[in-house]
């Protein structure tokens, strides 16, 4: 069994793009093709954190995986990151373990990341003029950074609770070459940007349906539990477009629980990214329109990234 560490996770996916990979994680999930047991969860109050244990495999892979990933929201106070974790690789066939990845929530984050790309890939505005960020974490800064290969921009808009953090934000996307705005609050960040990431670990609404411009797209990949809660539900509502990475998950997890709490919006109105990159739904249609991705993370994404670590640290194409 190998062990990969932090620095051979990174050095294996120097030049890999994820966004193709999450794409066809999306696709097999929706097609099927994919065994995805509800996650495990962990809840903590003092301090603040959850942790989720998300395993699966994809049919023809040749792993199965079970993923570890947590989030201490007190983190960084002191000087610690908010996101940790390891994944487990064993192989499909015999269930002999074949490596530890020991990437302290990387893959998580570039993982989630990603999806969010393919979430502006197939539903987002052609042309923006600043991506709007809400939150100031490692996601955050992530997002924005693989948005550039499917929405090149370099204007960001952010907003956080904490000024301290947003300025910190601000410096480190600057250090990449980005122009960054903190925003007052959150409706600021919805007037001047038409995509919209939200980011964070919060309980309470941030974004109003009332914010909101006609022609503008959200995806929100905070909400991942039970209580989580970024999106107003009347923005479901008035979406034409709700996509989520799985109904099942979906319904019982994050914003989309609270739409459909709120009566805002139905099951049946709502499509998986797998069944539009599949083209059996339909994204953007229109410029005017809203949309909305609301993700909680599948462990598919974790069998993708894992599997092409493998690959790539092997010598393989990936």
């Amino acid at each position: 069994m190998r062990l990969l560490t932090p620095e051979a996770i990174r050095a294996a996916l120097d030049g890999f793009d994820p966004v193709p990979a999450m794409e066809a994680a999306f696709r097999a999930f929706s097609r099927g093709e994919a065994v995805v047991p509800p996650p495990g969860e962990l809840l903590f109050q003092d301090p603040p954190g959850d942790v989720h244990i998300k395993y699966g495999h994809i049919a023809g892979g040749d792993y199965y995986v079970v993923k570890i990933a947590s989030g201490f929201y007190d983190n960084p106070r002191h000087g610690l990151p908010s996101g940790n974790g390891l994944v487990l690789a064993f192989r499909r066939r015999t269930g002999e373990p074949a490596a530890i990845l020991d990437d302290r929530g990387y893959l998580t984050d570039l993982r989630t990341a990603a999806a969010g790309a393919v979430a502006a890939r197939h539903l987002a505005p052609a042309e923006i003029d600043a991506i709007g960020i809400i939150g100031t974490g490692m996601q955050a800064e992530m997002q924005v950074l693989q948005l550039q290969s499917v929405r090149p921009c370099r204007d960001v808009v952010v907003w956080g609770r904490r000024p301290e953090a947003a300025r910190d934000y601000a410096e480190r996307l600057g250090k990449r070459g980005f122009s960054v705005t903190i925003a007052a609050s959150p409706a600021e960040v919805a007037e001047r940007c038409r995509l919209i990431v939200t980011a964070t670990p919060s309980a309470a609404v941030l974004l109003e349906r009332a914010m909101v411009r006609p022609g503008t797209h959200v995806t929100a990949i905070g909400a991942d539990t039970p209580d989580k809660q970024e999106l107003d539900p009347a923005l479901f509502g008035a979406a034409r477009v709700v996509a989520v990475d799985s109904r099942a998950q979906g319904a019982l997890r994050g914003d989309l629980r609270h739409a459909l709490a709120a009566g805002a919006i139905t099951l049946d109105r709502v499509v998986e990214l797998g069944e539009i990159i599949d083209g059996r739904a339909a994204g953007r249609t229109d410029e005017s329109e809203i949309t909305v991705a609301a993700l909680t993370g599948l462990a598919v994404q974790d069998v993708a990234i894992a599997s092409a670590v493998l690959a790539r640290a092997s010598g393989g194409p990936g």
